[in-house]
């Protein structure tokens, strides 16, 4: 998708830049009048802006050293909140709970329970009638406590039935309307399980839906054996979204390391753990790829992990070699740490790197056209 929509981005950049009242430059002359070398790519400083274009200068710098594993979001304990029927009857997600991952506010509407049509009758109707009756008997109660005629041990027991049946009544009707009884989400979070589907009969009680908390989150890596000496310099980490292609560090989100964790009942993964605010819409229980950092060594080229494309198994990067010209380099990467990628080979520091809009670069050197018009002679 993101190449289909630099691709039509390319286009309509190049079809708006075409003159029709100049004549095409020679194959041969460049747009600023000289001669330009073979493999070369004209983008102009108009169409950088307008495709997100950003370069870097590469120099030697620090590089932390990663190990990549997989991993899983968690909720701590006591962080999740299971909200249960409080009727029976036929019941109706709310629009913000229908999938895993939407989030709910505090107070919101999580469901709606209506017993319309069922043969025991609206709870709400059958809480009011008891109500009523017992509202009855305490004030009859009331009067014959007076003549002495039952006890004051009975009619306090009548005061009791009554103050239960009002209770039961008013909690329910406060939430009642013509689509049903409402029931609300306790606290703000993130929807992490649907218990129950839209028409399903639930009786008093019954979960209905799992949140989790939005305050703090846990990453657990999954470590394989082979890398267990790696550990001790472990300080921090890196992790990618499935959902929106995203690196987040912990080191942003207040993260830090919690435990690291021993093998256990034969596993061959180690578990180390961390704790993070959930800042983002992260969902307890997503399957995530972790880069664990650690150490880190001087004087390394590096480029952002944005800054790479990759053809039949080849990596490149684009160089910008004036304000309107740049190349394509075969560069040889090595250590990746989540965030930028160590280079072997194929930069020597110095070089002005495109860092983000790579691809925009790459469809430009693709379609091989010189835009009519930025001949830009002088």
């Amino acid at each position: 998708m993101q190449r289909i929509l630099y691709a039509a981005l390319l286009t309509a950049l190049l079809a708006g830049c075409s003159h029709t009242d100049h004549p095409a430059a020679p194959e041969a002359e460049a747009t600023d009048g000289h001669a330009h070398a073979e493999g070369e790519i004209i983008f102009t400083p108009e169409q950088a802006k307008a495709a997100g274009v950003v370069t870097e200068t590469i120099q030697p710098a620090p590089f932390a050293d990663a190990v990549k594993v997989g991993g899983t979001l968690e909720a701590p304990a006591g962080s999740e909140t299971t909200v249960a029927a409080t009727a029976a009857g036929l019941v109706s997600l709310a629009p913000a709970v229908r999938a895993e991952g939407m989030h709910v506010g505090s107070g919101a509407t999580v469901a709606r329970i209506s017993a319309q049509g069922l043969p025991d009758g609206d709870p709400v109707d059958r809480a009011r009638v008891a109500y009523e009756t017992a509202r009855e008997a305490y004030e009859r109660g009331a009067r014959l406590v007076g003549e002495r005629i039952i006890s004051q041990s009975q009619f306090e027991a009548l005061r009791g039935q009554y103050e239960q049946a009002r209770l039961a009544y008013e909690a329910q009707a406060a939430d009642h309307s013509a689509g049903g009884v409402a029931v609300k989400a306790p606290a703000a979070g993130y929807v992490k399980q649907l218990l129950v589907r839209p028409g399903d009969y639930v009786a008093v009680g019954q979960p209905l839906v799992v949140l989790t908390s939005t305050r703090r989150l846990r990453l657990r890596a999954e470590v394989p054996e082979r890398h267990l000496h790696r550990l001790a310099s472990v300080r921090t980490a890196r992790f990618l979204t499935p959902y929106d292609g995203r690196t987040y560090a912990l080191d942003s989100l207040g993260g830090r390391l919690a435990a690291r964790g021993r093998a256990t009942g034969g596993s061959p993964y180690v578990p180390v753990t961390f704790e993070f605010d959930n800042r983002g819409s992260f969902v307890a229980g997503t399957a995530v790829e972790v880069w664990l950092v650690g150490a880190a060594r001087p004087d390394v080229l590096s480029v952002p992990r944005t800054a790479l494309t990759e053809e039949q198994g080849l990596y490149y990067v684009y160089i910008k070699t004036s304000d309107h010209t740049y190349r394509k380099q075969e560069v040889t990467p090595a250590a990746d740490n989540g965030h930028r990628v160590a280079i072997a080979s194929g930069l020597h520091g110095g070089e002005e790197v495109v860092a983000e809009g790579a691809v925009a670069v790459k469809l430009a050197a693709l379609s091989g056209a010189v835009p009519e018009g930025h001949n830009h002679q002088h």
